[in-house]
């Protein structure tokens, strides 16, 4: 996806590897990847859930109904709310307490994701989202609830990178997967989707501006258990899809049109990817959604 005369910038983030690339004039292109680069590691140091003295952490463990927070959690606090209410709350930031029960406890990586990491007894947990704001300078929320970054804030991270690379001549910025695509030139790129287990690409989008996200049950698994939890069970999600890629304008919204329509389920995932995607099925089945809605099958 790197065109001639683009600059990159590739490091860990994230619990896996965020790559910039960007074209244009080569001051502001080296500015520009400096910024995003800083802004994602910043996010990433603030809103870690495996790191006790992160921002997001100390929020968790705060026995306060009202945190004074940094901007930056704030805007997270802000964006769980939104994922909730936009998602009819599928997707819930607050089931943190059923992730971890499921197994996901410490960083994922592909060898600790298949040493069998055991799952526990369902936890004693209520979906919280719609308790989750922002008053002034401070997070609100019910004292107890533990919030989790996971894709959310990968999307989110992504949107503030974009913004720091808005000047340049065209930009990609890869998350370990999801992507976020723009410039000032509107180049198209291409943009492959991965099959849920090894083999070619199941699709590929023409994408020019916009954000391109994946959510899915089979990658990040392990024995007895992965890490996308079904807020209205509390247990890993079984809804007949395995795999949806969403594309929207921003992360943040790709983000959360992915997890709602897997957690949608087959009957209504179509209906959630509104700027167009593709779903793969239990069965294998690959169902492209185009932006209009029409639904093919490959």
């Amino acid at each position: 996806m790197t065109t001639p005369g683009e600059q990159t910038e590739v490091f860990a983030c994230f619990g896996a590897t965020v790559s910039l690339r960007a074209g244009g004039d080569a001051e502001i292109v080296r500015l520009g990847l400096r910024r995003a680069r800083a802004i994602a590691e910043e996010f990433h140091r603030r809103l870690t859930r495996f790191d006790p003295s992160s921002d997001l952490c100390r929020l968790n463990a705060d026995p306060r109904a009202l945190v004074p927070a940094d901007p930056m959690v704030r805007r997270f606090a802000a964006a769980v709310r939104w994922a909730g209410e936009a998602s009819g709350g599928l997707v819930d930031a607050t089931c943190l307490p059923a992730v971890e029960a499921a197994g996901y406890r410490e960083h994922w990586t592909p060898a600790t994701g298949t040493t069998g990491w055991a799952p526990g007894a369902p936890p004693d947990w209520e979906p919280a989202w719609s308790a989750v704001g922002v008053e002034g300078e401070c997070v609100r929320r019910p004292p107890g609830t533990r919030l989790d970054s996971g894709g959310l804030g990968k999307g989110l991270a992504a949107d503030l990178m974009a913004a720091a690379l808005a000047a340049c001549g065209a930009w990609v910025i890869d998350c370990g997967g999801d992507l976020r695509i723009g410039g000032l030139r509107g180049l198209l790129r291409p943009v492959d989707i991965a099959a849920p287990q090894p083999g070619p690409p199941i699709h590929r989008f023409q994408v020019a501006r916009g954000a391109v996200a994946t959510s899915g049950v089979t990658r990040r698994a392990w024995a007895g258990g992965h890490h996308l939890i079904d807020p209205r069970s509390g247990r890993p999600a079984e809804t007949g899809i395995i795999q949806v890629t969403a594309l929207a304008r921003t992360g943040l919204e790709a983000e959360v049109r992915a997890k709602t329509a897997l957690l949608a389920g087959p009957e209504r995932a179509a209906e959630t990817l509104v700027g167009g995607g593709v779903y793969v099925t239990a069965g294998g089945a690959v169902h492209v959604v185009e932006r209009a809605g029409a639904v093919s099958r490959g």
